[in-house]
């Protein structure tokens, strides 16, 4: 079993912590537009779509033939590119607030990134964050942070010095007054405020009217740079991102993911102010071999490019299916009378077995999560692949066809049939 052998070299028999779940997690042989198949030959429709990066599913032909004619040229060089020049021209034509940027490799570095530059830009230390916000697995960020420390129970990792996190003030998320009380007590000392625009790393939580507004206003007003950690948003709940979504544009962004379109890149930029205080230009120092690989960087602007040509097409059917998705887990949650609550927005969808209302980490974390798993097991063994806990959200792609979906609704119904036993014992 891959599994086995897995755990003789891998921590947990996985490369991220998200991969894992009981008994055991499939292993992937191969994968093509909306299916994933395992070495077991068992099929699966793909929600998961790896944490939202496949926005046209996978293996899409025309991604793929621009990788491919790449990689007869070379796949790394070290040193500049005609290719990471046009896709970094593309990403500040299509993302509000990117007047300059850096490519980098995933997301964990990006934010990274952009919180050193920000403190290297006003001279301060402090940052705030919000509760279930997950912004990679770096020091500074790993308090009281989503996606896998949510699902595992440990939101403060294990070596994380305290000295490191000192530095982090956290708030609860949709609450403006908390933001307020601390800018005003600290604005002097915070460099700045870093926000998942829609928390996709707790479940699906979504900003409440005029949050976002409020964040860009209150940032303005005590000079604090506003980061959006657009990793999940960028490009998925519109081309412009959140930014473009919620016409809130800050002074910062990260992005990744849909970027690469299944390829390790992703970027920091925002204000020119900001980042020309990056190397060598500026103090703050930043690097790494991979970043603007000319394969990443062929493959995210075949992405962008798509999304640019046909963007018209393709954001309404994605939300489509993501509203076809979750008004049928409503309908029959309502058939099962269990307590749930089903969020969406664009193509992101989630289901909190829980009769309250969610708007934070906290109501997130009420959440029955033995139901939830209940319903995850029977959508596996129906053949429907969801991210695999209460905490992470479920993402449509352009490849999911009215076959997958008429499918999946009577996977839905199955699951939550197993829900409400696991409800009853």
């Amino acid at each position: 079993m891959f599994f086995e052998r897995a755990k003789k070299v891998l921590p947990g028999g996985v490369n991220s912590p998200v991969r894992a779940f009981l008994p055991y997690p499939f292993f992937v042989e191969r994968a093509e537009g909306s299916k994933l198949f395992d070495v077991d030959g068992k099929v699966y429709i793909d929600y998961c779509n790896a944490y939202g990066a496949m926005l046209f599913g996978h293996a899409y032909p025309e991604v793929v033939e621009a990788v491919r004619a790449q990689l007869s040229k070379g796949t790394l060089y070290g040193v500049p590119t005609e290719q990471e020049v046009k896709f970094a021209e593309l990403i500040q034509k299509v993302s509000p607030c990117m007047e300059m940027m850096r490519l980098v490799n995933t997301g964990t570095e990006a934010t990274m990134h952009a919180i050193r530059a920000v403190r290297g830009y006003t001279g301060r230390k402090k940052i705030v964050k919000f509760e279930g916000c997950f912004h990679g697995s770096h020091d500074n960020v790993l308090v009281k942070a989503g996606s896998g420390a949510a699902t595992f129970g440990t939101p403060n990792s294990l070596g994380v010095p305290e000295d490191t996190t000192k530095n982090t003030i956290v708030v609860p998320y949709n609450d403006v007054a908390a933001v307020e009380e601390v800018l005003e007590r600290e604005g002097n000392d915070i460099a700045a405020v870093i926000v998942e625009p829609v928390l996709a790393n707790v479940g699906l939580i979504l900003p409440k009217p005029d949050y976002l507004v409020s964040l860009r206003k209150l940032t303005s007003k005590y000079g604090v740079v506003l980061i959006f950690d657009e990793i999940i948003t960028g490009f998925r709940l519109a081309l412009g991102g959140a930014q473009e979504y919620f016409d809130v544009k800050p002074d910062m962004a990260t992005l990744g993911k849909v970027l690469g379109g299944g390829f390790s890149v992703a970027a920091f930029g925002g204000k020119a102010e900001i980042m020309q205080h990056i190397s060598p230009v500026g103090g703050v120092y930043q690097a790494g071999t991979f970043s603007g690989n000319p394969v990443s960087a062929v493959a995210g602007y075949a992405v962008l490019n798509i999304l640019v040509q046909r963007k018209g097409e393709i954001y309404p059917r994605l939300e489509r299916v993501a509203q076809e998705l979750s008004r049928a887990l409503v309908d029959l949650s309502k058939d099962y009378k269990l307590p749930v609550q089903v969020y969406n927005i664009a193509s992101l969808y989630q289901i909190f077995f829980t009769d309250s209302v969610v708007t934070d980490y906290a109501c997130a974390k009420l959440s029955n999560v033995k139901m939830f798993n209940a319903y995850f097991n029977e959508l596996l063994k129906q053949g429907v692949f969801i991210p695999p806990s209460q905490f992470e959200t479920c993402f449509a792609s352009t490849a999911h066809l009215p076959e997958d979906i008429e499918y999946t609704i009577e996977a839905f119904d199955k699951a939550l049939a197993a829900a409400s036993m696991e409800r009853k014992s």
